[in-house]
């Protein structure tokens, strides 16, 4: 939303959620969706809403469809559309319900340029039965049920896009929002990544980033390039044609030429937060708040702690640029999140997948 690390903006920056209080406010930032509507895009969200608190409309969406509490990802029977509480029938599902009105906004605004950020609830805990579930008794059963029926709106938005001849006109960015699952192993070419959601491992915060654009972005090409979840601002502004305002301190470096299939200015690092700890990673090394620094040279499946006594050259020169790279960014100074550890002792909930 804002292109900025969370310590620069009082974010929220572990795993809990706003509810009032400190927090990043869309008047002291310079929001995605406000810019791109200022710059004459429709701008819409469907989905999850939980960690940025006020309403989306405050942070520049003109439509919005989501939760009526910070703390929920699935409804039961009501939810916000445009700022009305709607109720619905006992049984809703959720996915559906966003779906319906992503389709909508787009077939409105279909003669016009629009940013739509779909904040799908899946795949997320509580893993229940999808509507497509047969009477599944274990979990991983449920977990691949929702991977499937994930699917199902993805392909039915890019069919609707096609439908409405804008698939060419549109870029898609799918992402994970954060690590692999808590309770369900992931595998790539069945080696275990390392480490899973909510830990500083590589399972805890590398995701996917897949971008479609027919006839702009290379088909099938994988690119190594670092990518920053803060990227999304600067490349959506970019590509729409909007100036960000200057003056203005974002961590956010645009992605557009690689999308192009140009090469670039690849990131050299990327920054990751999760309450009091953080890291700085580059393509080979890492580098935590308490100075210990990793070999990646095997990652997402190994982390090699490395102490400076064992240090090589590499190793030395690799300490060296990410020391530099945490005392210029100095996490310990910004903005704190209080109401985040508040909320979750006085909720004793935890977000798990």
């Amino acid at each position: 939303m804002t292109g900025r690390f969370a310590f620069r903006t009082g974010g929220i920056t572990n795993n809990s959620w706003r509810n009032g209080g400190p927090g990043a406010t869309s008047a002291d930032e310079q929001p995605v969706a406000k810019l791109l509507k200022q710059g004459g895009y429709a701008t819409g969200i469907a989905g999850k809403w939980r960690q940025m608190g006020e309403t989306p409309r405050d942070w520049g969406f003109d439509e919005y469809i989501t939760d009526p509490t910070a703390s929920g990802w699935f409804w039961q029977t009501k939810h916000l559309q445009n700022g009305v509480e709607v109720t619905v029938p006992q049984g809703t599902y959720a996915p559906d319900v966003i779906q319906d009105f992503t389709l909508d906004f787009i077939r409105k605004h279909k003669d016009a340029p629009f940013f739509f950020y779909y904040s799908t609830h899946l795949v997320h805990g509580p893993i229940l039965h999808t509507p497509d579930s047969k009477d599944h008794k274990d979990n991983s059963a449920r977990y691949d049920d929702n991977i499937a029926y994930m699917d199902k709106p993805v392909g039915a938005l890019v069919a609707e896009l096609e439908k409405l001849g804008l698939r060419e006109k549109t870029l898609i960015l799918f992402s994970g929002d954060d690590g692999t699952a808590l309770t369900f192993p992931a595998t790539i070419g069945g080696r275990m990544i390392n480490g899973k959601k909510a830990s500083m491992l590589e399972g805890g915060s590398r995701v996917p980033l897949i971008t479609s654009w027919p006839g702009v972005t290379p088909a099938g090409k994988v690119s190594k390039d670092i990518v920053n979840s803060t990227d999304m601002h600067a490349t959506s502004l970019e590509l729409a044609g909007v100036s960000p305002p200057a003056g203005f301190k974002y961590d956010s470096r645009s992605i557009a030429p690689q999308l192009r299939g140009e090469s670039g200015s690849p990131r050299e690092w990327a920054y990751v937060q999760l309450g009091a700890k953080w890291f700085v990673r580059e393509q080979g090394w890492k580098l935590n708040e308490s100075g210990e620094l990793f070999d990646m040279s095997d990652a997402p499946f190994t982390e090699k702690l490395v102490t400076a006594s064992a240090d090589t050259d590499a190793s030395k020169a690799a300490r060296a640029r990410l020391t530099a790279v945490l005392a210029d960014l100095n996490p310990a100074a910004g903005k704190t999140d209080g109401i985040a550890k508040k909320v979750k002792k006085k909720t004793n909930q935890a977000d798990g997948e």
